[in-house]
């Protein structure tokens, strides 16, 4: 078997297993966002070398491989050790995956799973990063769920920013999830409102001054309405779509 990289090696476990991205970060409570990160050799949104370790181990034990020999091999890779180990050395034949097979307690394997959700609770805290049923704001207040979005208000400006953010500069975006997609949402600075896994069902509102900016991974799973206009679904199922949106008519660029 030819070698492979860390990423690599636990992209093809996880697909061997049967697994999608989404089922691995239920089982491992790693963001989506961080596993494709690493399935594809970047590590640098983990938080450090201490998380990057924590999050392979957990990553790795979830699709039937050694979590230490899968660390030895990132340590190699980016540590000047010697020549990276064969994906088959790795792979344990006699740990198959099965899914509603009772077991008695597995207090090792419980301590383990406690350690990888402080390392995860910790990356989350040193990332910044909210859980994938927060909304974020910037400058303005959340817009209640039974507020009409037509209506413009006229009174209690924003000055969270150091400025009045009048009715005309505002962008007020809603989105609803069919399927379980993973959002990003920023405004006109850059900032993150929002980033993670907009939950089947759940739909959530954003305003912000002047611009908001959106990364949708699978823009046929959710609908638009932007600035009180119903815009549909933005894409196709699994197309990746970016879009931003002004203050008035919506202006998809």
């Amino acid at each position: 078997m030819p070698e492979q990289s860390t990423g690599a090696m636990l992209a093809a476990a996880r697909k061997s297993a049967g697994l999608t991205v989404t089922q691995l970060s239920e089982t491992t409570r790693i963001r989506e966002a961080i596993i494709h990160a690493i399935e594809r050799d970047d590590f640098s949104q983990c938080g450090g070398d201490f998380y990057v370790r924590g999050h392979i181990k957990a990553v790795a034990k979830a699709v039937g491989l050694d979590p230490d020999t899968v660390v030895h091999l990132f340590e190699q890779e980016h540590g000047g050790g010697p020549a990276p180990v064969r994906a088959a050395a790795v792979f344990q034949a006699d740990r198959l995956i099965k899914l509603g097979e009772r077991r008695g307690p597995n207090w090792t394997m419980a301590l383990g799973v406690a350690l990888a959700i402080v390392m995860v609770f910790g990356a989350v805290r040193v990332l910044g990063g909210g859980t994938s049923d927060e909304v974020r704001t910037a400058d303005v207040h959340p817009v209640p769920a039974n507020s009409p979005i037509t209506e413009r208000p006229r009174a209690k400006p924003s000055h969270a920013a150091g400025k009045v953010i009048a009715a005309k500069d505002l962008v007020v975006v809603k989105i609803k999830a069919k399927r379980s997609s993973y959002v990003s949402v920023r405004d006109a600075k850059g900032r993150k409102l929002f980033s993670g896994t907009l939950k089947a069902g759940k739909s959530s509102t954003w305003r912000a001054a002047t611009k908001v900016q959106l990364l949708l991974e699978d823009a046929g799973a959710v609908s638009l309405q932007v600035n009180g206009k119903n815009l549909g679904r933005p894409g196709a199922r699994g197309e990746t779509v970016r879009r931003t949106f002004g203050p008035s008519a919506p202006r998809p660029r």
